[in-house]
């Protein structure tokens, strides 16, 4: 079982209540830990799996000060009720807390894989995209939509920060994507680093080494 550095289950509960009282002061969720409680376990599981795999991260320990790994609970948090219940309003006002703690537009509704790793939360953007296992993604980095079409993105995919996947792309498993290189309406092979190229065009080149292997277990 996770083990939280610093709180019990039921303290984190109390702490994610107060923090939504304090951001959305509406009195519109007054049973908010009543809706909560029963989905913390089914979160923190999810979290545990995570933080198991991310080879940075100690494993089995969550510390709620950990600004990345409380950005991907408060995200498994919003998810796991959304999935489970439909409760629309409690669950916009976990994804607005997320977004002014942690500069993240992480939507409840989207679904992310079992194992991703954010670097640094502040101004990544995800559409509702399909998102492959073992995902890296680290500040300023886009995944959106373009005439309402949306990427697909394969397994192990890294976006460095400054990055942007947008519309129309197939993104094989193994594509790295270079600090500032946008993909619109582009697909990628997989297995390559992707650089910027000439007259805004990209550069696929084979993959030097094993990113990922930095990054995850």
């Amino acid at each position: 079982m996770l083990k939280l550095v610093h709180f019990s289950r039921a303290d984190l509960l109390q702490y994610v209540v107060r923090q939504l009282d304090q951001f959305f002061p509406d009195g519109l969720q007054p049973d908010a830990a009543d809706l909560l409680r029963p989905h913390m376990d089914v979160a923190l599981d999810r979290l545990g799996y995570c933080i198991d795999a991310v080879r940075p991260w100690k494993p089995g320990e969550f510390d709620h000060l950990h600004s990345s790994q409380y950005t991907i609970f408060l995200y498994y948090l919003a998810h796991t009720v959304w999935t489970v219940t439909g409760q629309r309003s409690l669950c916009a006002k976990l994804f607005g807390l997320n977004k002014a703690l942690n500069g993240i537009d992480l939507f409840y509704e989207i679904e992310l894989p079992p194992v991703f790793f954010i670097g640094h939360s502040v101004g990544i953007v995800f559409a509702k995209a399909t998102y492959g296992n073992y995902l890296v993604v680290y500040q300023n980095s886009t995944v959106g939509k373009n005439h309402g079409v949306a990427p697909v993105l394969g397994d192990g995919v890294v976006m460095y920060p400054n990055t942007a996947i947008i519309g129309r792309c197939d993104v094989g498993a193994g594509t790295v994507l270079a600090q500032g290189v946008s993909l619109i309406n582009t697909s990628t092979p997989g297995h390559c680093t992707v650089y910027p190229g000439p007259a805004g065009a990209v550069v696929c080149k084979p993959t030097g080494r094993n990113v990922l292997a930095d990054i995850f277990r």
